[in-house]
């Protein structure tokens, strides 16, 4: 046997022996073995460095190094889920999918593993690359980590066609976070605090050597393709357990709410005896057909729910509260608390919302207080221990002033939130209002982050996002932490950002309300800011989703004159603030007044390439059949209660080219 046979039987054996030593756990050789095979193949493929393949065996042990992660987009957006917290909730869920489906339907209940969301793109069988959930559409790039974990194959068995994304946790198992923390403990190191946030962070340090040392696993809860690859979800578990995946065992097939309540009754109690933590579990509709019909909102997909177990309390006392300003001016206020342990973490502040529940709790300095983490990020207080409460004690009276500027707050009738109305002078809202202009979503400015924004509002270099444009590079320079490099960088982040869409510098200006897909709703209809700036009351509630809320918004941001400053002065830098031609050439009116619903897999293009012309020509489209589908555009295996909705109604179901016939 020459070198190269040797090298390929010697990865399939390693291979095997991996999948049943850690997704089986039904080793056949022993650890010393398995060493002796893999320093085998690490000298062979030395000798042979032609045979280099980056998802051989021997890149488990990591050693590339990883300055800088680049952001990828996602093949597949990453949705995040809706929360539930009880019966009525599932219940009330289960209703509204029976209403749009129009008939029973299986779900798969699975546990929701408390980890860090990982996307794996697989080509042709092989891992091609790894990416962080980051904001749901791109991520940030950690393949070389993500090839150290035993539990992600670098190859899939069966499988040497075809390009999908593989979705899971990458968790921590609480055996080998406690066994970490002792060596850290021996080693006169602070202990990481919870498993969650240290697996979350190896996935982003720089020696992918020093991540192969960590325990962690890869538990795989689902596949995204275009066209899917199964009809079902729990088919799709089964399958890629023999692809090589570490599946969960614990999912389970049920025909009804009263069964999944009972799946999560069950866990609820035996939760603490698995080897990984976990905070709930996840519902979702079996099959992927009805999953298409039901879609998603703008944030989360219709035909999932996770059921969130009851959140962990603790008590301990309330020294003292402070109030936050936020860039629109909103006033948060916040207890500062003794530290306390909660579901992993030291909590030392908690959010108390508004004025009205900091009167309905009654909650003062000094009280005894219990502090809930739910489904929150941040913690909140849920309640007041008044027995241990002292004598001396004095309600509490909600500020009057801005704690930041001084400037009188005030309170708009039926909003719980106060408001600080200084908009232009006071330095918090500035600081939030260019940390939002900044964002990823909005203008993603590379080399600029909320430190260095706070940097440039206390140096009096920026007092608004268009200051931004003005900025020079022997002005950022003297700033703290800011090289010669890292200033170039910022300096040429913000002139590439010249180039973002008008749809995205809309919604970078932090009009109050106006979100990702208002803004995008806004830039197609009505093409530029000044047509926009200009745009009355009635004309902004004629746009489809815009309500009474956000026009009023609108109007009184664009009736302020500093803001109509700003824009002209937007317009002055030759920022994109109208749809360019290019994306006027792409954009008709051929489909305005018209409601779509797309269904079923397509030939020459994909269901998303479908909506966007449907939307690029003027059209809607919506997830579900009434009486106002103007059309359902149908490709095979379309879901059959979306064909029965559509012949109750007479709806007309047209094909691919019937659609774009009409779009021609």
């Amino acid at each position: 046997m020459n070198d190269r046979e040797r090298i390929i039987k010697l990865r399939e054996e390693l291979r095997e022996h991996n999948y049943r030593y850690y997704v089986l756990d039904k080793p056949v050789i022993s650890d010393y073995e398995f060493d002796l095979k893999l320093k085998e193949l690490q000298k062979l493929e030395d000798a042979n460095p032609e045979m280099y393949d980056p998802n051989s065996p021997t890149q488990r042990v990591g050693g590339d190094i990883t300055k800088d992660f680049k952001t990828v987009k996602h093949d597949f957006r990453m949705y995040s889920l809706d929360n539930s917290y009880s019966s009525e909730d599932l219940l009330d869920w289960e209703n509204r999918i029976k209403k749009m489906i129009g008939a029973p339907v299986q779900f798969t209940c699975e546990l929701k593993y408390d980890g860090a969301s990982m996307s794996i793109t697989y080509e042709n069988g092989q891992l091609l690359r790894a990416v962080t959930r980051g904001d749901g559409v791109q991520g940030d790039e950690v393949t070389a980590n993500v090839r150290t974990i035993n539990s992600v194959p670098l190859q899939l068995k069966g499988v040497s066609e075809g390009r999908f994304d593989v979705r899971g946790e990458i968790v921590l198992p609480i055996d080998g976070f406690n066994a970490m923390n002792e060596i850290r403990i021996k080693q006169g190191e602070e202990p990481y605090r919870n498993p969650r946030n240290t697996a979350s962070g190896s996935l982003k340090l720089q020696d992918s050597a020093e991540v192969a040392k960590r325990p962690l696993e890869f538990l795989m809860y689902g596949i995204k393709s275009e066209p899917p690859v199964f009809k079902t979800q729990f088919e799709s578990l089964e399958m890629a357990r023999n692809w090589g995946f570490k599946v969960p065992g614990d999912a389970r097939l049920v025909n009804s709410i009263d069964e999944v309540l009972e799946f999560i009754e069950f866990w609820d109690n035996k939760r603490h005896d698995l080897p990984y933590e976990t905070d709930g579990v996840v519902i979702k509709v079996n099959d992927l057909h009805v999953q298409d019909e039901l879609g998603y909102t703008a944030k989360s997909p219709r035909w999932a729910m996770a059921y969130k177990f009851k959140a962990e309390q603790a008590s301990t006392k309330l020294n003292s509260i402070s109030y936050q300003v936020g860039r629109t001016g909103a006033i948060t206020p916040v207890a500062n608390l003794e530290p306390v342990l909660l579901a992993g973490t030291i909590v030392k502040r908690a959010s108390l919302h508004n004025a009205d529940q900091i009167e309905k709790l009654d909650v003062r300095a000094g009280d005894t207080v219990y502090v809930e983490k739910g489904g929150e990020i941040i913690p909140k207080i849920v309640g007041v221990e008044t027995s241990k409460r002292s004598a001396d004690s004095v309600p509490t009276v909600y500020i009057a002033e801005c704690p930041e500027c001084k400037t009188p707050l005030f309170r708009t009738e039926g909003e719980a939130q106060h408001y600080c109305p200084n908009t232009m002078g006071c330095k918090p809202q500035i600081i939030g209002r260019i940390e939002h202009f900044i964002s990823r979503k909005a203008m993603d400015i590379e080399g600029l982050g909320g430190e260095t924004v706070g940097l440039l509002v206390e140096a009096g270099l920026v007092k608004n996002f268009a200051d931004l444009y003005e900025l020079k590079k022997e002005q950022v320079i003297p700033l703290e932490r800011m090289a010669d490099k890292s200033a170039d960088n910022l300096i040429n982040g913000i002139e590439a950002s010249k180039n973002i869409p008008f749809e995205r510098v809309l919604f970078a200006m932090g009009i109050r309300y106006v979100g990702e897909t208002v803004a995008k709703k806004l830039a197609r209809s009505f093409k530029s800011v000044s047509q926009l700036m200009e745009a009355s009351y009635e004309d902004l509630l004629a746009v489809e989703e815009i309500g009474e809320k956000i026009a009023r918004s609108i109007i009184e941001f664009f009736e302020n004159e500093e803001n109509r400053q700003l824009v002209e002065r937007l317009k002055s830098y030759r920022l994109h603030l109208a749809i360019s031609e290019e994306e006027m050439a792409d954009h008709t009116d051929k489909l305005q007044g018209k409601s779509f619903v797309v269904s079923g897999v397509f030939e020459s293009l994909s269901r998303n390439e479908l909506k966007s012309l449907i939307e690029k020509n003027g059209g809607k489209v919506s997830s579900s059949i009434s009486s106002k589908t103007s059309f359902v555009v149908a490709g095979a295996n379309m879901g059959p209660s979306k064909k029965q909705k559509a012949d109750k109604f007479g709806i007309p179901i047209i094909n691919e080219q019937d659609f774009l016939h009409l779009v021609s």
